[in-house]
């Protein structure tokens, strides 16, 4: 899983760094109407990793075995088509601080890895969990989805800076 963790690692970092300077005032400024701000972009990131995170271990631990073949999640980053997320992760629309945040990542990072460390990527390989457009994706390939996916963000969130 290393080359896994690199990749939302490395993706994390980047995301942290693209909203370091800006005010706790700019992260949660409604720039347009019917877009969250940055603060719910960021909330949304932190729910998405904390649910697929339990979702991971409960599909490890009581899903079934299954054939599943390898899905081409890089494709999560193109914004061309639009997926509305489900409530589960909607943020709220609570005003929150730039470190408020940082922790709440930090935290679902943290829970993620701890996870990742006590399992290994053959026993991930032989399980799936559905996704929207995906459908069946194995487990080893939700971790590198979640990296993705906050790529996918990235974009946004600098769509919106721009607007600042």
């Amino acid at each position: 899983m290393e080359n896994e963790i690199k990749i939302i690692e490395d993706i994390r970092a980047e995301l942290l760094n693209s909203v370091n300077d800006l005010t706790d005032e700019q992260l949660n400024s409604k720039l347009e109407e019917d877009r969250w701000t940055i603060m719910q972009v960021l909330d949304h990131l932190y729910l998405m990793e904390r649910s697929l995170t339990k979702a991971i271990q409960m599909t490890l631990q009581k899903g079934e075995e299954q054939q599943v073949e390898s899905k081409p999640i890089h494709f999560t980053v193109d914004r061309s088509t639009k997926v509305d997320a489900p409530p589960f992760v909607v943020p709220s629309e609570e005003k929150q601080t730039l470190q408020e945040m940082k922790d709440k990542l930090g935290a679902s990072r943290k829970d993620l890895l701890a996870f990742l460390e006590t399992t290994n990527k053959e026993a991930l390989q032989k399980k799936a969990y559905p996704h929207p457009i995906f459908g069946q994706i194995r487990l080893d390939e939700w971790v590198p989805f979640i990296g993705y996916h906050e790529k996918r963000h990235l974009e946004q969130i600098e769509e919106l800076k721009s607007k600042l």
